[in-house]
């Protein structure tokens, strides 16, 4: 095992440096840069543009030197935690990873751990009670959740709540808590804002989850080791939870790699709708105004999470399965 996790940790570090290089290209790809962005957007609000100015901006941040010289810089930065600035926030990109990692994390982490906690009892009820009340129940949402957008359902949300209740659900705190420090107050009132992009977040991905395990689950209880267990006498509930899901598990195990960069990637609509103060729409702003510094810095960020999180799910799938944990004793 130990030999197997060097082997990883090294293959990321180098499927790092690539990601490193195709997220810089593809970010230089759009003709111009944020300088020439900038320059049409004072020209078409009528503003007068100062040329020593721009020069100034273009020598800082070498935006005529060659790709490879930035890029080389670029990279440099980041190793010594200067991720750059950004043009667009006139923020430093650490400050705005700083203001919003956390709310990020809270918003999407909640969402995974609902996910979870009403899938996996949903999707075994579901296999094993098939065809019952419950399951065509369970089926129906299922259908609705996955074909519903989240950002449509979170509109039909704000609707159900301003009209019969008076309620107002966008954002993740109360004016008077927006910038306020972190107090139990704060917090309370997060707790109190948090329950709608959560729900919203969580719809989709919860009806997929179930959907996935009651369709392995029903493959495996048919199989002969099942079968087996329950002419031995053993009791069919434990029959069930030790051995069928331990398997049926494997494909939601297996989705925690794609789980993590959804911390930022995920729900750009869904955040704007809500004016959710996360990631998700300062990722969006900076792609559409080819904002470098900021979006180099969230896609490759995305792809840490993507590596850590494909880490973390197969060294999850070792532990449920021992096939899995033979064959990586195999391949030391």
């Amino acid at each position: 095992m130990t030999i197997y996790l060097a082997r990883r940790l090294v293959t990321m570090l180098l499927t790092l440096l690539a990601l490193s290089v195709v997220v810089f290209v593809v970010i230089q790809l759009p003709p111009g840069d944020f300088i020439t962005s900038y320059i049409a957007r004072l020209s078409g609000s009528g503003e007068t543009i100062d040329q020593a100015v721009i020069d100034t901006l273009r020598e800082r941040y070498q935006m005529d030197a060659p790709i490879l010289t930035q890029y080389w810089a670029w990279l440099k930065g980041m190793l010594h935690g200067e991720f750059g600035y950004s043009f667009e926030m006139k923020l430093p990109v650490a400050q705005i990873f700083s203001e919003r990692i956390g709310i990020s994390l809270a918003v999407e982490l909640l969402a995974v751990v609902v996910m979870w906690a009403v899938a996996i009892p949903i999707g075994i009820y579901s296999a094993v009670r098939q065809y019952s009340l419950g399951d065509y129940f369970a089926t129906v949402i299922g259908f609705f959740g996955l074909a519903v957008p989240n950002f449509l359902f979170a509109l039909v949300l704000m609707y159900i709540c301003y009209v019969w209740f008076g309620v107002t659900i966008t954002g993740l705190f109360s004016p008077e808590y927006m910038n306020a420090k972190w107090s139990l107050d704060r917090f309370l009132d997060f707790v109190q804002h948090v329950w709608a992009p959560v729900l919203v977040i969580a719809t989709a991905g919860t009806a997929q989850l179930v959907r996935v395990l009651r369709a392995n689950l029903l493959d495996e209880l048919n199989k002969p080791y099942v079968l087996t267990a329950r002419a031995k006498g053993l009791e069919k509930r434990k029959v069930i939870m030790r051995y069928p899901v331990r398997v049926a598990m494997n494909p939601l195990v297996s989705t925690i790699g794609w789980v993590l960069p959804t911390v930022i990637s995920s729900s750009f609509v869904t955040a704007i709708v809500l004016n959710l103060p996360t990631l998700s729409p300062i990722l969006l702003r900076a792609l559409l105004s080819q904002d470098m510094y900021l979006a180099g810095a969230l896609i490759l960020f995305m792809g840490v999470l993507t590596m850590i999180g494909t880490l973390i799910s197969d060294l999850l799938l070792a532990w449920i399965d021992p096939r899995i944990r033979l064959g990586m004793v195999g391949a030391n």
